[in-house]
């Protein structure tokens, strides 16, 4: 029984866990986007994501410690230069999981893991262009003018104003 056990084991011993995920990992930070099988990507999650916390505070004892995981020096000063400037700001959730379907070999869900911060389809870049795009005005030219019109006359003339908006509507 495996009541209470967390892990996901992958069908792989711990050593073979343990290297494959610090793999995948580095990858992930190098390249900042993996396609895998959904089971590896939601385990690379769990896997990678107290990394990039770690990388937040620059410390030496917080590089050394990614570096056991990852065992890689390049990805490590990726992680602690470019990435941990990213996600300074954000409080978790670092990477996005996108199931892209079935493999043809052999039928397995692929899922492209990515980072957050690092995709311009999903960030800022497109909340841009929403905001450049004009905003249609339609009906409200007529309401604004013919509340000028009663705003600008006088006060005996709202009555006359009122009955050519009455024989604006029958007609």
């Amino acid at each position: 029984m495996r009541h209470g056990d967390k892990i996901k084991n992958l069908s792989r011993t711990a050593s073979h866990r343990k290297a494959l995920l610090s793999n995948l990992a580095s990858q992930l930070i190098t390249h900042k986007r993996v396609v895998t099988t959904l089971a590896k990507a939601k385990a690379l999650r769990v896997y990678a994501e107290p990394l990039i916390t770690k990388a937040k505070e620059n410390t030496t004892h917080q590089r050394r410690v990614v570096f056991s995981y990852l065992q890689d020096k390049d990805a490590v000063t990726e992680l602690f230069s470019n990435v941990s400037q990213k996600v300074a700001g954000r409080p978790g959730g670092y990477t996005r999981i996108i199931k892209l379907g079935t493999r043809v070999g052999d039928n397995a869900e692929t899922a492209l893991i990515e980072l957050v911060d690092f995709n311009e389809a999903y960030g800022k870049g497109k909340g841009e262009t929403k905001e450049a795009a004009r905003k249609t005005r339609r009906g409200s030219g007529r309401k604004k003018t013919a509340d000028a019109e009663v705003e600008t006359a006088e006060p005996g003339a709202e009555a006359s104003a009122e009955k050519t908006k009455a024989d604006e509507k029958r007609s």
